[in-house]
């Protein structure tokens, strides 16, 4: 490769900014990707570390790359413009019951259209499956276990399994033990028992606005409402909101993702979980946590669980290995807190057991250290792919589409011009070839119709960006259609 050209009058720095500037335009750096050691450059320009350095800095500075510490740098997402908080006053709604059920039914059916680009669901293993691994592991239980795998488990799992979510849970500093925890068909068994345990028909559930619409519509299922609460782009819900809504409504429990939001991606620090989880206890308010994106972080530590800072027992922990692992093994857990009998009891009830072959299985898997190996590929790949995924979006959308930045997870939230209305081209969107779900159905009040929801969880090929080409297309064309519809309205 050239060196530069130490005789010209440009500072040797700008001259490494133009070549990685030169790089990205070719398509040798796309974004997302981890630009070359200081080292590597200085050694390759024959310049000083110091002054690759400075080069890096003024990238950083000008918002163009990201410095991840004992990582490195790594290329932004080009031109996107971030979704920010809130500019204004919040208008909080009344407590009420789900609306746009139909469109939730639609993008659900979506999913499984055949030759469709499934950006509606949220499916974050599709970025590196561990399907090969975990077949190889089942067959070796298979051999082992023979007639005991058809057999009922008993009702709170297999015990070898709970006890790798113990330990899990105990160097992260949480007090528990394998009798403590419930293991359930899934994440969405865990919350139902965890709203059974504190709340009843007509009872008032606090959840996050923007809100996964799986945990909308369960709440409305057991006969309860839900109130929400305005939630931060970068720090989740806002506390200084929680606490106004404390004061002003009957409040039974909080149903919250303090890490990693759906669809926001937002992440709560550790000392703001701590103030949240002391607010609630103050009141009595019991915390269902929504912990099943907890080990996608994108940060350079996993968040700890709000578990951790309760006094009280009043938090439960809900999780899975559905977004991590298997989505069809149907795994998940439940740590209930003060309320382990009641949860017991209901888990009894509800469902009896959880297949035993699957929980077989992960036990190995965790035990043999390749799931922590998954988990590492997984959340450099999906961070990958955001940057890739929010620069495509940068390049096909109008320039006015705000894009979330997140901080986890495997999806991207975007706003439209307000008069947009993302529900009206869903059908146009999959007829050709394409999903992804709404802003409406994120609210129970129908708020967020200028929004829409777009996964990032994908196998990344050639398909994906000729469906975000889609995506981007429809919105131009109902940004022009709906803007003039609306000047005619006036005249």
């Amino acid at each position: 490769m050239k060196l530069l050209d130490k005789t010209s009058s440009a500072y040797l720095y700008q001259q490494v900014i133009d070549f990685i500037e030169y790089q990205q335009r070719v398509g040798a750096l796309q974004a997302g990707d981890k630009l070359p050691s200081l080292r590597k450059l200085s050694r390759q320009f024959e310049i000083s570390v110091p002054t690759v350095k400075q080069a890096y800095m003024e990238l950083e500075r000008q918002g163009q790359v990201c410095a991840k510490p004992q990582s490195g740098y790594y290329l932004q997402a080009a031109q996107a413009r971030t979704l920010k908080p809130r500019p204004a006053k919040w208008a909080q709604c009344a407590p009420g019951e789900v609306q746009g059920r139909s469109m939730i039914e639609q993008v659900h059916a979506a999913v499984h259209l055949p030759d469709t680009v499934a950006f509606g669901i949220s499916n974050p293993i599709q970025a590196h499956p561990p399907d090969k691994a975990l077949a190889r592991l089942m067959r070796s239980v298979l051999s082992k276990v023979s007639e005991k795998a058809v057999s009922y488990g008993p009702v709170t799992g297999d015990v070898k399994l709970r006890m790798q979510l113990a330990f899990r849970y105990q160097d992260q500093g949480v007090k528990t033990n394998p009798d403590d925890i419930v293991i359930t068909n899934g994440a969405q068994e865990a919350l139902s028992i965890a709203l059974q345990c504190v709340a009843k028909r007509g009872d008032i559930i606090a959840i996050e606005s923007p809100c996964f619409f799986g945990v909308i519509e369960l709440i409305e299922t057991l006969g309860m409402k839900a109130l929400e609460v305005y939630t931060c782009t970068e720090d989740g819900v806002c506390v200084v909101d929680l606490a106004e809504a404390i004061s002003q409504h009957d409040i039974t429990a909080c149903l919250f993702s303090t890490a990693i939001n759906n669809p926001l991606g937002s992440m709560k620090t550790d000392v703001q979980r701590q103030v949240m989880v002391s607010l609630l206890e103050q009141h009595d308010i019991p915390l269902i946590e929504d912990e099943v994106y907890s080990e996608i972080y994108f940060t350079d530590n996993k968040p700890k669980p709000a578990q951790l800072y309760s006094e009280k027992g009043l938090v439960m922990t809900c999780s899975s290995f559905s977004k991590t692992a298997a989505p069809g093994y149907r795994i998940g857990w439940l740590l209930p807190g003060k309320f382990e009998e009641q949860a017991k009891r209901i888990k009894r009830a509800q469902s009896s057991s959880t297949p035993m072959l699957q929980q077989w299985t992960l036990n190995e898997y965790l035990f043999s250290g390749d799931y922590d190996r998954h988990l590492c590929v997984l959340r450099k790949t999906l961070a990958y792919n955001c940057e890739r995924m929010r620069a495509l979006i940068a390049d096909h959308f109008p320039p006015e589409v705000c894009i979330s930045k997140p901080q986890g997870g495997s999806v991207l939230w975007l706003r439209c011009q307000s008069h947009v209305n993302t529900s009206t081209f869903f059908q146009e969107a999959l007829a050709q070839g394409v999903s992804f779900a709404p802003g409406v159905i994120f609210s129970p009040s129908g708020r967020y119709k200028n929004y829409m929801r777009v996964s990032f969880g994908v196998f990344w090929g050639s398909d994906i960006e000729m469906a975000i080409k889609v995506l981007g297309k429809l919105v131009y064309e109902h940004t022009s259609i709906q803007k003039t519809a609306q000047l005619m309205e006036k005249k």
